[in-house]
């Protein structure tokens, strides 16, 4: 035995070192495809840049969008696909940040471009490696609003899943299936708060004023209805830089017959790290932050006239939650959609739904909402909102809350509120 031991252990020793061979090079059913760099280099012809995403694996596909000439966003789809050693290329003026998001599906990226630079975007792999190349070839604005036009951009949040639809049900009040019965949900009051002389908010270090931010938020938000909703008509009560009085606002929506009235602005505050959003409808102000707000929204009354702050009575809003009990609801129900949106799809801080005694809200005589849309007082909020990508996002997440609604409403009005909502 002792013998035999002899001859045979060179050939065991021979055939456990095969054996560790080959495990070293089978590869492991658990591993994972690995993003290790994103680069950026500009075109030989230097009619643009190339962006490499480097992969160990070529991913199983990809989409790109671009809602925003200064905004491409990007979905690599595979599974366990890891960015833990992830080097991102140095800030330029051309790339000024790349965000990456994982998803449970691959993963998201947003490459945020500076001011003045427009492409035309192409994806293909590298014919050699399983790299995957973002081609940018430069192109006019006008050219690139032609492609970004009408594209919503993607929330990372949730980019492929539908949100359930909050119920809502217009049966409980009696004034409330007076309105469901009259009204027919295809008129929709956009209003830009603020404009021409009267500024509104204003951030003066980086010269942005809340009148702009709110038209060009308003104008997107359009934009959307419009394309998305086509049987639903948008009215404005402002499309340029123009004052319209704070009552002549409400009463745009009382003589179109407007079945919902929607009011943007932007917020301002002493202490520079606030942050948020709010939406309004019109009540007693129960905080003092809501009446904060209404001082400030209702100091422009009769601006043009030189006239003081507008004061509802708290009789005359006692009256108006007493009579108008069927609005107020439906305008609370789409408020707290909004600020769901802002918080869950957006990906922004949410203060909440808030009543205050706005005059912009007293005319409407309809469901109507105020939204502050951030803090320009906050210089990270404020150059958010005053980029093309912030305002596209804000947009949409109120455009979603709409368009929920008009969904759920058109349910209701049906009879089948259980129904799921098609996308």
């Amino acid at each position: 035995m002792i013998g035999l031991k002899g001859v045979y252990r060179p050939a065991l020793v021979t055939v456990l070192a095969c054996l560790a061979i080959t495990f070293l090079f089978v590869p492991s059913v658990d591993a994972q495809n690995e993003l290790t760099r994103i680069s950026a280099v500009e075109r030989s012809d230097g009619k643009g840049f190339v962006v490499r995403y480097h992969l160990e694996e070529l991913v199983d596909s990809f989409k790109v969008v671009q809602p925003a000439a200064d905004l491409i966003q990007m979905k690599l789809y595979a599974d366990e696909l890891d960015t833990l050693d992830l080097r991102l290329p140095p800030e330029s003026e051309t790339f000024w940040g790349i965000d990456v998001h994982k998803l449970d599906t691959g993963i998201g990226i947003d490459l945020f471009l500076g001011s003045d630079n427009y492409f035309k975007t192409s994806v293909y792999p590298d014919q050699n490696r399983s790299h995957l190349l973002l081609a940018l070839e430069r192109i006019t604005s006008s050219e690139l609003a032609g492609i970004t036009e009408g594209v919503i951009p993607i929330s990372w949040v949730d980019d492929t899943e539908a949100d359930p639809l909050p119920q809502f049900d217009f049966e409980d009040d009696e004034q409330l299936r007076e309105l469901r019965d009259d009204m027919q949900f295809n008129v929709i009051v956009l209003d830009a708060g603020h404009g021409g002389h009267d500024p509104g908010t204003m951030n003066r270090e980086l010269g942005i004023m809340e009148k702009d931010i709110a038209l060009a938020v308003t104008l997107k938000l359009g934009e959307y209805i419009e394309q998305y909703l086509p049987d639903v008509k948008v009215v404005y009560t402002r499309e340029e830089d123009e004052f319209v009085p704070l009552g002549e606002r409400g009463l745009t929506a009382a003589r179109t017959k407007g079945d919902l009235f929607v009011s943007i602005h932007i917020n301002s505050a002493p202490n520079p790290r606030a942050s948020g959003t709010e939406t309004f409808f019109l009540g007693l102000a129960r905080t003092e932050s809501a009446l904060e707000v209404m001082k400030r929204e209702n100091s422009v009354v009769d601006l043009e006239n030189g006239g003081g702050t507008l004061e509802l009575s708290e009789e005359e809003l006692l009256l108006y939650e007493l009579t108008n009990a069927g609005n107020m609801a439906i305008s609370e129900h789409v408020a707290s959609m909004i600020e769901d949106q802002f918080k869950n799809r957006a990906q922004r801080r949410s203060r909440g739904v808030k009543q205050a005694g706005l005059e912009a809200l007293w005319h409407a005589s309809t469901p109507a909402v105020l939204i502050e849309l951030g803090f320009l007082s906050n210089p990270d909020e404020a150059r958010f909102l005053n980029s093309e990508y912030g305002q596209a996002i804000m947009a949409s997440a109120i455009f979603r809350a709409i368009r929920d609604y008009k969904n759920q409403y058109e349910l209701s009005r049906n009879g089948d509120a259980n129904l799921s909502r098609s996308e």
